[in-house]
């Protein structure tokens, strides 16, 4: 008895030393890093309960479409996955029709163009990564398609990071070519700032500034990570409440038919 109460404060003595560590190293990497951690924001999607704002899932792709293909593929979205979530099927007709896919062969082995279809991916900005690294410096734009699975914070980091830039503070150098943002690790980013108040207009008049383009190109990157969540989600919700339900008589029925043989006394003469 007396070596189980030695072995128990023992035991919470060493959980608290190593708690207290963990927490003390935490911090000391924190301070010393040179990246800010990005702050947590209240989206829409946030919670299991919620869905996408699929109007700022239009918009963000809007933004996309103008300024962030520009550089950025996005390989896993065909324009099929945008209908019923940002348009109509007409309007994601009208979208794939609006770009020229090469085809082929035809009869003649030859390779064509032809009008997109729905069934057609969005077009890479550059045929290969070679001609992406010449046209940055020799850096390589990353794919979008699960940008927010790659990064660690998620939609909070690549909020933080659009709206981030900033002139360096004092001390810090960066050179030609570079960008200051204290949300990118080391501080300097190639990319240069991509996004400004009044950069575009919204279809639907919703304002133009920043926050609101980072804010809504953020929702639409969250929604190419999981195009499938919202009903992943409600499917759910929907099998939890069933099981919540039916364990109800479940639990009755089996305790009615138990009852018998779990109360019963056995004689022995």
């Amino acid at each position: 008895m007396r070596f189980t109460k030695i072995f128990g404060l023992f035991a919470a003595g060493s959980g608290a030393v190593l708690l207290g560590s963990s927490l003390l190293g935490n911090n000391t990497a924190n301070c010393s890093s040179d990246q800010l951690k990005a702050p947590e924001y209240p989206w829409s999607h946030k919670f299991p309960w919620q869905s996408f704002d699929h109007a700022s899932v239009r918009r963000g792709h809007q933004v996309y479409s103008q300024v962030c293909k520009t550089c950025h593929s996005l390989n896993r979205i065909a324009y099929r996955h945008l209908v019923d979530a940002a348009y109509t099927k007409a309007e994601a007709e009208v979208l794939a029709n609006g770009i020229d896919v090469q085809d082929g062969p035809n009869a003649d082995g030859e390779m064509y163009d032809r009008p997109g279809l729905l069934s057609d991916y969005h077009p890479k900005p550059y045929p290969n990564d070679n001609a992406a690294r010449a046209a940055n410096n020799g850096a390589l734009p990353p794919d979008l398609s699960l940008i927010i699975k790659a990064r660690p914070g998620g939609a909070d980091y690549v909020f933080s990071l659009l709206t981030g830039y900033c002139e360096p503070p004092a001390g810090v150098t960066v050179r030609e070519g570079l960008h200051y943002n204290p949300y990118f690790p080391g501080g300097k980013i190639g990319m240069a700032q991509p996004l400004f108040e009044g950069y575009l207009t919204y279809d639907d008049g919703t304002p133009n500034n920043l926050s609101q383009l980072s804010k809504d190109v953020t929702t639409f990157l969250c929604w190419a990570s999981e195009p499938e969540l919202d009903d992943r989600r409600s499917t759910g919700i929907k099998v939890i409440t069933f099981i919540a339900l039916i364990s109800i008589p479940l639990l009755y029925y089996k305790r009615a038919k138990w009852a018998n043989i779990k109360t019963r006394k056995i004689g022995f003469k």
